[in-house]
């Protein structure tokens, strides 16, 4: 595998106890926009009106649970299929608009975004691997993702790629690759596939749809071997007997992601199918890869970290 060129809470009373409490305190906090103040400048916000939270929304996503769903997942790599398993993670959070971090402590300047921690786990012969990105998406549904990472685990080393929006999209990336190195680029603003998993959630009527640019995920460009950039795509948003599908087809690339989901709030994610061309050289050929949805739990999964709850894991069918 070779990297591209493209990388309730309850406050502690000092910065750092605080240090030493959960990495994730404060998930799924109740308040539609946590702290939010003075205006920011920063040119990589936008100047858009805000799109209002219906009440819907607020009572599912700002209850002080995160919803964890698991899958039962066919990945395909190095022309075969692989069993394995994947989990999608959705939670609302404050997080600092200038940093792009989550704060410590309630600030003036953040913002409520839907994070979306999705993680696929399979084995390639003797040796696994292990995939996680992150999304950090506006609730508000008014501008691109603020922020993307990517790492990929496996026996021959690890590759991580950060996207940062600010002025341009702005990416590291690291390799452990001679050839490929620790790099830095930035590149224009269009269209990203790691944000559209955000949006159904929140507004699926607002996915891009018809001819556009779109930068693919950045876990499909490490294990393709593909250059980070936006790349000539074709959206679509079909209905049939209550499931919704979101389909991206990328012709230059010969492949195609379509995402299954419930055509009613909460857009729940039923599966998805990845079909692109798997294999090197002349054994490549096409693939595909498809995720079937095992259980939903909503979760304040950051207080379960005793040995019993792992009876929770036993419900996903982890």
């Amino acid at each position: 595998m070779r990297l591209l060129s493209t990388p309730i809470s309850c406050w502690a009373a000092t910065l750092l106890v605080m240090v030493s409490l959960s990495s994730c305190k404060g998930e799924g906090s109740s308040a539609e926009e946590g702290f939010v103040g003075k205006a920011n400048t920063t040119p990589s916000q936008s100047t858009e009106t805000k799109r209002p939270l219906s009440q819907e929304f607020k009572e599912y996503w700002y209850a002080g649970k995160a919803e964890i769903t698991s899958y039962k997942l066919e990945q395909a790599r190095y022309g075969e299929l692989r069993d394995g398993k994947a989990v999608l993670i959705y939670v609302t959070e404050p997080f600092l608009k200038d940093k792009q971090v989550k704060p410590d402590l309630p600030q003036d300047d953040q913002i409520s975004v839907l994070k979306l921690n999705s993680t696929k786990k399979f084995l390639t012969g003797i040796y696994p691997y292990s995939i996680m990105n992150s999304s950090f998406y506006p609730v508000h549904d008014n501008q691109h993702a603020i922020k993307l990472t990517s790492s990929i685990q496996e026996w021959c080393g690890q590759v991580f790629t950060q996207l940062n929006n600010r002025l341009h999209y702005e990416v590291n990336s690291f390799s452990y690759f001679e050839s490929d190195g620790d790099q830095f680029l930035k590149l224009e603003k269009k269209h990203l596939e790691n944000e559209v998993w955000n949006k159904i959630r929140i507004n699926p009527e607002n996915l891009p749809t018809g001819k556009m640019e779109m930068i693919p995920s950045l876990e499909y460009v490490r294990l393709a071997h593909k250059q980070l950039k936006a790349y000539e795509a074709q959206g679509s948003l079909e209905t049939l007997d209550g499931i919704s599908t979101y389909t991206i087809t990328y012709p230059s690339l010969e492949r195609t992601l379509a995402i299954h989901f419930s055509s009613n709030f909460p857009y729940t994610v039923e599966g998805w199918t990845e079909t692109f061309k798997s294999g090197t050289g002349d054994n490549a050929k096409t693939a595909r890869s498809t995720a079937t949805k095992i259980k939903t739990l909503k979760r304040a999964y950051w207080q379960e970290n005793k040995n019993k709850d792992v009876i929770f894991r036993d419900s996903l069918g982890l």
